[in-house]
């Protein structure tokens, strides 16, 4: 609409267009007041209450930047975000104990899966794979690589069943199915995942 328009002199129209540069001129009012209200504590005299804002910023720029930059490394080196977590999946295969040992070379550990989400994405890569899972401390009492007992569990039907009596290592074996877990003698040679949290 043009309020200059000598062709269009009706009053409506004029009655409106004041009525828009009036309101515009009052919410440019408001947002300077707004602004200012909300700088006046960053700029307060009291400095030993209010934080110093610029470094705060600075100081949570540059830990993102390094994140980031750690980030990029990582994915460089072949590991796969997902999660808030990092993975790493061999490309040969070894036994449940040299696997860790890899892993925690990596600065990592075997994978401790926490969620559905987690395990359907572990399950993703199709192979046999191990996890972060034992038993070889007492028989039937699982525990991850941290010491904490899953809170969650994929077990196939009828697993864990240790086989033989030598069955003390986690793997995923059935991987077209959820429940994929499964006992396994811990010097049998998979492939592995390692995990390490951000």
């Amino acid at each position: 609409m043009d309020c200059e328009n000598g062709a269009d002199t009706s009053t409506s129209k004029r009655k409106l267009c004041r009525l828009v540069a009036l309101s515009f001129a009052l919410l440019c009012i408001l947002q300077a007041t707004l602004n200012i209200s909300l700088r006046l504590p960053f700029y307060s005299s009291d400095t030993t209450t209010t934080p110093d804002c610029e470094a705060i910023i600075k100081n949570l720029t540059k830990e993102e930047d390094i994140k980031m930059n750690e980030l990029a490394r990582y994915i460089q080196q072949g590991w796969i975000y997902f999660k808030h977590s990092l993975y790493y999946v061999s490309s040969t295969e070894n036994t449940w104990n040299d696997s860790r040992e890899d892993c925690l070379q990596r600065g990592a550990d075997l994978v401790i899966i926490n969620s559905r989400e987690e395990q359907n994405f572990i399950r993703e890569f199709k192979n046999r794979t191990w996890i972060g899972l034992t038993d070889a401390e007492k028989e039937q009492t699982w525990k991850w690589v941290d010491g904490t007992t899953p809170t969650i569990s994929f077990w196939y039907i009828g697993e864990p069943n240790n086989v033989d009596g030598g069955e003390d290592c986690g793997e995923i074996y059935f991987y077209k199915r959820e429940n994929s877990w499964n006992d396994a003698p811990c010097g049998r040679k998979n492939v592995w995942i390692c995990e390490k949290n951000l």
